[in-house]
């Protein structure tokens, strides 16, 4: 993900990014990596306090609140804060959950931890851990998972990698995860310009134009009719963050701050499955698990004896800013990123054993055709198609498992099928792939 500025206009903070700046030459007006320009990347530093951790490359300075692990500031390019000061500092840059013991409303969750590691430091790399354990003594109160949020400063990159990793053990108690993601809340006064898509970026309403006296409710509490808005040429339009989702496939840069991590291996749902993206307030979601037009079968159930760890990450919150007031080349520079973090994909520099290098995975690679004589005599290439992995199960089955990661060098004991969803039809069709 990425925050974007402008120098001339700050008041119109534009598109963000989701990877670090590109090595090599940068646009002449987008400022990022300070060594892209010819300048030596200072060392990372680490700076610990009583309440507050603080991590600094020379380019960006992230606070984090101790042991809380909340991002509470973001300092870059002059400007103290990035994250909106007039809120408390819990409520800026968070990992949350929304989780329900069965047959109980859902419990919305900010993490926060209560264990403080520094996992890696060196002139390179600083890694962070804040932990939250669970036991049984927390029964209803918090969700029975043990929750490892990580953040990580690379020397050189304008941004920072988060990534966290859930664990239930088999003799905790049974529950659901309705909804997790990353949420950061920005300074309304620094972004009011938002981007999802190379057609669908605007100037969007404020956080106060949602306020009593200035908008006129509709059907359900996130969309309301802009009736007296502080920008009067939004007047008449309608508000809603439903308006932004976009399906998984296209999550690739978004909004005033984005997220799009470099896989979409953890997410759950398939290609085509919707997710929110950025909104007004000004606000910005990874959403890696949610139930969000699908419902509950796209939520990962849990019951009594069943053992499950997953990875949720990392993705990179990238930082940059233009002398230029138009946007597109904020927007432009976070697409080339995008395509620089797809191609480092997976990556090497997370500390935890849990996120599986380059050399602990397998691959599959070969040919797809389709073969269907009412169109051709010949074999068609699948152009366009969709391939993922997943576990013998119904028709339809690889879209509702949310729960693992196939990773092929360590599912080879059992049997897994090769998934291909075909954009020119309604079908999806399961090949067997693999029998040990």
């Amino acid at each position: 993900m990425g925050l974007c500025s402008s120098k001339k206009l700050k008041v119109k903070a534009g598109a963000l990014s989701p990877q670090k700046l590109m090595v090599g030459k940068p646009p002449r007006d987008i400022h990022g990596d300070k060594s892209a320009q010819g300048m030596p990347s200072p060392p990372v530093k680490l700076l610990i306090q009583d309440r507050h951790v603080v991590v600094d490359n020379g380019i960006i300075q992230v606070t984090f609140s101790k042991p809380d692990g909340i991002v509470t500031g973001i300092r870059y390019d002059g400007i103290d804060n990035l994250l909106e000061i007039w809120n408390q500092e819990h409520n800026r840059g968070y990992w949350d959950l929304v989780w329900s013991a069965p047959g109980n409303k859902g419990i919305f969750d900010v993490i926060k931890g209560t264990n403080f590691t520094v996992v890696l430091n060196n002139e390179e790399q600083v890694e962070l851990s804040f932990v939250r354990m669970w036991d049984i003594s927390l029964e209803n109160k918090y969700v029975p998972l043990n929750i490892d949020k990580r953040f990580i400063v690379l020397r050189g990159t304008p941004g920072f990698y988060s990534y966290a990793i859930y664990e239930h053990l088999p003799e905790w108690p049974p529950f659901e995860i309705i909804e997790t993601r990353i949420t950061f809340k920005l300074r309304k006064d620094k972004f009011q310009y938002m981007a999802i898509a190379d057609d669908k970026q605007r100037k969007m309403p404020l956080p106060d134009d949602r306020m009593h006296g200035r908008c006129q409710p509709l059907a359900y509490p996130e969309a309301v009719l802009l009736v007296n808005p502080v920008d009067p040429e939004l007047k008449g339009e309608v508000d809603d963050k439903y308006q932004y989702s976009l399906p998984n496939k296209d999550i690739f840069v978004h909004g005033w701050m984005s997220f799009k991590p470099p896989s979409n291996e953890f997410r759950s749902g398939g290609p085509l499955k919707q997710n929110l993206t950025s909104h007004v307030r000004p606000t910005s979601l990874s959403v890696f698990l949610s139930g969000h037009y699908a419902g509950k079968d796209l939520l990962p159930k849990f019951g009594p004896g069943e053992l499950w760890k997953k990875v949720f990450g990392p993705v990179l919150i990238y930082i940059n800013s233009a002398t230029d007031a138009n946007p597109r080349l904020l927007w432009e520079d976070a697409k080339m990123q995008m395509m620089t973090e797809v191609e480092s994909w997976p990556y090497s520099f997370p500390a935890s054993e849990d996120f599986h290098k380059p050399h602990q995975r397998g691959n599959v690679s070969g040919r797809l055709l389709i073969r269907d004589r009412y169109i051709s005599e010949n074999d068609i290439p699948a152009e366009g198609a969709y391939v993922g992995l997943a576990p013998p199960g119904d028709v339809g089955s690889w879209q509702r498992e949310c729960k693992i990661i196939l990773l092929l060098n360590i599912v080879l004991q059992s049997e897994i099928l090769l998934h291909v969803f075909l954009s020119f039809s309604l079908s999806s069709f399961p090949l067997d792939f693999f029998h040990p």
